[in-house]
């Protein structure tokens, strides 16, 4: 999927990335806060801000946050939403995730919540993240993450058909291996998991793309099932669990 066809379907849906309770709440909100420690003079860098949740949450906590995003439309959603809440330290700027506009060593934390897996290269966006945090600066990243093989194919695959501007959810080694060669010592790791109901999930889509995703969740082999661990198959309460990872790094000297 290009640039042009990303900004265009999150900026078709750039109010209802304010709203999505994943986006909006969700356990790994809280932990990035308390796995970070924010400090009141932080200068903070929350890359592909979306509706901005990130930056809503550290806000109170650290003197300045610069939310970035590929969508003018978010982005216009975070300014108008900061100032609704009297968050007068939030600045917004367009950037790529691969191409952030800020000097070296300009950070003491970056965060990048639920969308890594729709860059074009996480590779670059950790190189450029090591470029602009301080040289004691702090990496706090949550994204999807899959099992390795054919189980985690077959769910990118799911995601995608969903969302064409999904490219793809990394395994958590992946995501160690990569941290390892951008510079990164890994501080904390862990797995959350979050439950989405597919009507909610899939209301963008109409009825034939809703019956073939729901189709997909209940004609799978036993590896898949067990991943997506479907509830309430039979009804349109029908729900299915995803996984995120979710990593604090500290930049290493080197890097």
């Amino acid at each position: 999927m290009s640039t042009a066809q990303v900004k265009q379907q999150f900026g078709e849906n750039a109010a209802f990335y304010l709203t999505h309770a994943p986006h909006a709440q969700g356990k790994s909100l809280e932990r990035l806060v308390t796995l970070t420690e924010p400090q009141p003079d932080w200068h903070v860098l929350d890359v592909a801000t979306g509706g901005g949740h990130v930056a809503y949450t550290f806000a109170p906590h650290v003197a300045r946050v610069w939310a970035t995003d590929v969508t003018e439309e978010m982005l216009a959603q975070v300014r108008g939403e900061a100032a609704k809440r009297k968050f007068g330290n939030i600045r917004t700027a367009y950037a790529k995730a691969e191409m952030l506009p800020f000097e070296d060593a300009s950070f003491d934390l970056v965060t990048c919540r639920i969308a890594p897996h729709h860059f074009d290269s996480i590779s670059a966006f950790l190189a450029e993240t090591a470029r602009v945090l301080k040289p004691d600066g702090t990496l706090a990243i949550v994204d999807n993450v899959v099992p390795a093989g054919s189980v985690g194919d077959y769910v990118n695959a799911f995601e995608r058909f969903r969302d064409p501007s999904h490219l793809r959810a990394w395994t958590v080694e992946e995501w160690q291996a990569a941290l390892a060669q951008a510079g990164f010592a890994i501080a904390h790791g862990e797995e959350l998991f979050k439950r989405m109901v597919l009507a909610t999930w899939a209301n963008r889509h109409d009825a034939t793309m809703r019956a073939f995703l729901r189709s997909m969740l209940t004609e799978m082999t036993p590896g898949v099932a067990e991943f997506f661990d479907v509830q309430d198959a039979g009804s349109e309460k029908l729900s299915f669990r995803l996984a995120e990872a979710l990593f604090v790094a500290k930049r290493t000297p080197a890097a």
